[in-house]
């Protein structure tokens, strides 16, 4: 190996080592990043006669590559739209709000919401979902993903359609032998007993309905329900439904209209007329207990009562959203119902250490890294998401700065190496000619 091989050699060490305090000087400076990989330095020889060995001389360079794979651990935070996944995927992200076809992949989960409610991560990417329909479903091409937006969500109502009643008949009420369906409600007869109840239509609305009973013989009534609005809401201006309700001669429940097998429930529809109402027809369900108990409609001599409780909600606002396991995000509404609005899915790619790094602890696909597979999260290897948390760096401090002393001394002896291979060309030149 001749002098300028040495300072070639030496040279080499300097920019290798240069290279190698790069990739510390940059996991020591994110060691709070979220998201954050560590970069390696991973040094190799270079012979200056290849294909040769015994006593060819080596130099040596350095590639710095990031262990994408390595998840860091999870930190606990206080916001909900703070996410981490553990597991192989990532998030889909946008750098630019009205261009998200253009993507980037991200485990940097610290997303909140902003000026227009989008949720932006620190580095201002933000994070695309699938957008859900009425039903829940996600869209047919994975690859309609959308901005997710926590501020242009509609406030929400629920009609009624189940209500539970929990009743008592007096016993001792008189027969009505002469009564005809149709009768409390028109006004012909008066009921033993009458009770209005609201349910919720499905604009959020309250609409009284009137429950009347009536004794047609012994451990025999009859009911009626009707409307107690304006009659111009319906299509039509008689009961809503009537029938027969039977009891045990111990007073508790028997059949209600006669069904077979026994059943406790009443079905009805309320005709809403919904050129003037607004409403679509709505469908009832009604309950009254267990056959054979006293759990809900029961016949004993005490004074009539009656309690019930129904579902259904009045109009409510957006108060928050959470994200589950599987990226579901839920719209939580003030009068108490959520919605599923959003999906996050994960990204995952057949060689992750291949990836492209870009601005923002991000990453693009490459040819190395292969295309990217969009996934459900909380299926196969994508991993599942948590709310609440955050991805820490996975640098270690303490293994940098030995990195650091280690790499410092390298370069000194690099260094060192020129500056000998000089002083010998320098002794060499002063060398007499004759």
């Amino acid at each position: 190996m001749s002098l300028y091989g040495a300072l070639n050699i030496g040279v080499a060490g300097l920019a290798a080592n240069a290279q190698a305090l790069s990739a510390t000087s940059s996991n020591i400076a994110n060691v709070n990043t979220v998201g954050y990989k560590n970069q390696s330095a991973n040094f190799e020889t270079f012979l200056n006669t290849p294909g040769l060995s015994g006593n060819a001389s080596a130099g040596v360079s350095a590639l710095i590559s990031q262990d994408v794979t390595t998840q860091g651990l999870p930190t606990a935070t206080s916001s909900p739209t703070d996410l981490s996944i553990s597991g192989n995927g990532f998030f889909v992200v946008a750098t630019d709000p009205n261009a998200t076809a253009t993507q980037e992949y991200t485990r940097a989960g610290s997303f909140t919401p902003d000026q227009n409610g989008n949720l932006e991560n620190a580095a201002g990417l933000y994070l695309l979902g699938w957008k859900l329909d009425s039903a829940g479903n996600i869209p047919t091409d994975a690859s309609d993903v959308s901005l997710i937006n926590v501020n242009n969500l509609s406030g929400t109502a629920q009609a009624t359609s189940n209500i539970s009643l929990q009743a008592n008949l007096q016993s001792d009420s008189t027969v009505d032998s002469t009564y005809a369906a149709g009768d409390m409600t028109s006004g012909a007869v008066a009921p033993d007993f009458t009770r209005t109840i609201n349910v919720y239509d499905s604009q959020g609305g309250f609409q009284p309905l009137t429950f009347s009973f009536i004794k047609t013989g012994a451990n025999q009534w009859a009911y009626e329900t009707s409307y107690a609005g304006s009659a111009s809401n319906l299509t039509s201006t008689g009961p809503i439904s009537t029938g027969t309700i039977s009891f045990n001669p111990d007073g508790t429940l028997g059949n209600v209209n006669g069904a077979t097998p026994a059943s406790s429930q009443i079905s009805m529809t309320v005709p809403w007329n919904t050129a003037t109402s607004g409403l679509a027809p709505q469908a009832l369900t009604v309950d009254l207990g267990t056959i054979g108990g006293s759990d809900g409609l029961s016949q004993f001599d005490t004074p009539s009562t009656l309690t019930k409780t129904t579902d259904g909600s009045a109009f409510g606002s957006v108060t928050g959203v959470t994200v589950g396991k599987d990226g579901t995000v839920t719209a939580q509404f003030s009068n108490g119902l959520t919605q599923d609005v959003y999906k996050i899915p994960l990204a995952t790619f057949t060689n992750p250490d291949g990836l492209g790094q870009v601005n923002g602890n991000a990453y693009i696909a490459t040819k190395s890294s292969g295309v990217a597979n969009v996934n459900l999260a909380a299926a196969g290897s994508a991993g599942s998401i948590a709310s609440q948390s955050l991805e820490a760096s996975t640098v270690d401090l303490a293994t940098e700065f030995t990195n650091l002393i280690t790499t410092q001394r390298a370069y000194s002896a690099s260094a060192r190496i020129v500056t000998t291979a000089d002083q010998m060309l320098q002794e060499l030149e002063q060398l007499p000619t004759n």
